[in-house]
């Protein structure tokens, strides 16, 4: 009989962020590669993947754990970053990083492979030169490790947070006065071009450390929005003005696009910096692999725009403390509680009205209160926070780790229960809970408040709670009886 090679062990961290879950969903359609995952909560991976993946649940700051879950790998990928997130993030990328990079070491990972970004240390910004100092950690003992660092700069797909930004801007504002950063030269990138690098990397053949600056062709961020206006067949104007501070221009964003402040603020920050490729080694080491075009990465996201089809999105990420929910997928702790009971004939179905509660928000709105619902996402992106164009995913389809407009999903039993757990900015933790039985549907807002003000909030809120959250309760159940009608008459 022939011999087999055993399929090569591949270690994936940050599996549940946007590249995370692109890269296991490819590498699982490959026979050669045996994934293994880390995650800080093993709900976020997605059901249809549980089984054909080795979770361990944990981080990279738990060093034990980390070295027994790199134990056989073959080439382990580390896409962590704190983009957006605690003020001490710079000491815990490098704290994260060492202790990556000596626990493959300790394990025998024969490679590390890390996506980080472009640019250069002299006006990097301070996200950037955090990854910067990431790679050069990873990549410190060339002696004991070898190290791929592949170096992107604006990545285009679906859900990525600057397709966002471009294509919220493009389809909202026929005229944009804009910063002078908009002038700024980068080179983009498909997020199918990251992943093929990224898989490419596993059996590059190559002896040392190597360093690939990924990237198609040169464009200012004017020149993108152009791009793509004329991909999606809009015209625009653009006139850059040198008045728009780079704080200016984030709170600009967060009104236009479903990015929050902090992350706005960082991204622009990095924008007022070149970004473009420092070396040709992409196209020596990985000559297979053509970029495409930016109006194609472009044309590309639209479509699974248009087919529901989003795999991953900017605020996947577990590394974002606001975007993770470990520990928050039980509000038996509250202390108040806002409780609406909507009964449904036995005959009806009770997967209908699960799912009529799992399409509520994003594009599909709030129903009757919509407005007093908007109304509060514009607040809350007013003090930071997500507000309500964040959207969701996917119209109808929900998993745990999803955001829902200022929401994320905590919980979901199929058919049975969905606990939404509030990311809006509030003076306390608050739950949304949809308790589908076999007879009735009970919603509970669960809240617990902090010190005097939360209390205040609560109970200044209730009387808008009434009209707000007896109209969901009972619209979702409608919505449910209206979808089985349907079904029954066709």
């Amino acid at each position: 009989m022939p011999e087999t090679t055993p399929a090569k062990k591949i270690f994936i961290s940050g599996a549940t962020g946007y590249i995370g879950r692109r890269l296991t969903r490819l590498l699982l359609a490959s026979a050669h590669y045996d994934i293994r995952i880390l995650v800080r909560n093993r709900a976020k991976v997605q059901q249809s993947i549980a089984d054909q993946v080795d979770v361990w649940e944990g981080s990279t700051f738990e060093k034990d754990l980390l070295v027994k879950s790199l134990q056989g790998v073959d080439t382990a990928f580390y896409l962590i970053h704190s983009m957006g997130s605690d003020k001490d993030y710079q000491q815990l990328d490098r704290l994260s990083a060492e202790n990556f990079r000596d626990a493959c070491i300790e394990a025998g990972v024969r490679r590390v492979v890390y996506l980080g970004g472009l640019g250069v240390k002299q006006n990097a910004s301070k996200h950037l030169l955090s990854r910067i100092e990431t790679g050069e950690i990873l990549s410190a003992r060339p002696e004991c490790i070898q190290t791929i660092w592949l170096r992107a700069g604006v990545i285009i797909g679906s859900g990525s947070a600057s397709f966002e930004i471009i294509r919220n801007l493009t389809q909202k504002l026929p005229l944009m006065i804009t910063p002078l950063w908009v002038r700024t030269q980068t080179q983009p990138i498909g997020v199918d071009d990251v992943l093929a690098y990224l898989e490419s990397s596993i059996s590059l053949t190559h002896p040392d450390d190597l360093v690939v600056d990924i990237g198609s062709e040169q464009l200012s961020f004017q020149q993108m929005m152009q791009q793509a206006a004329a991909t999606m067949g809009l015209k625009r104007k653009l006139i850059p003005v040198p008045v728009l501070s780079p704080r200016l221009s984030s709170y600009w964003l967060i009104l236009f696009t479903p990015i929050p402040y902090k992350l706005a603020a960082a991204l622009v920050e990095g924008l007022k910096s070149e970004t473009i490729l420092q070396n040709d080694n992409a196209a020596r080491y990985y000559s297979d692999i053509h970029p495409l075009p930016f109006r194609e990465t472009v044309r590309r996201a639209m479509d699974e725009l248009e087919q529901n089809y989003v795999i991953s999105r900017w605020c996947d990420s577990s590394g974002q403390k606001a975007c993770d929910i470990k520990d928050f997928d039980d509000p038996t702790g509250a202390i108040l509680r806002d409780i609406r009971v909507v009964g449904y004939q036995h005959g009806e179905k009770q997967v209908s009205v699960f799912q009529a509660a799992c399409s509520i928000g994003g594009p599909n709105g709030w129903f009757r209160y919509d407005i007093l619902w908007r109304l509060r996402g514009l607040m809350d992106k007013l003090i930071g926070g997500y507000g309500l164009n964040r959207g969701r995913r996917q119209d109808k389809e929900l998993r745990v780790g999803d955001a829902l407009d200022f929401w994320k999903v905590a919980d979901i039993k199929p058919g049975k229960r969905l606990l939404l757990y509030a990311q809006m900015k509030l003076p306390g933790q608050a739950w949304l809970e949809f308790d589908v039985q076999p007879e009735q549907l009970v919603q509970t807002a669960h809240f617990i408040p902090r010190g005097l003000l939360g209390r205040l909030y609560w109970y200044a809120i209730l009387p808008i709670h009434y009209f707000v959250f007896t109209d969901l309760a009972k619209t979702i159940v409608k919505a449910a009886r209206e979808e089985d009608d349907k079904i029954m008459y066709k």
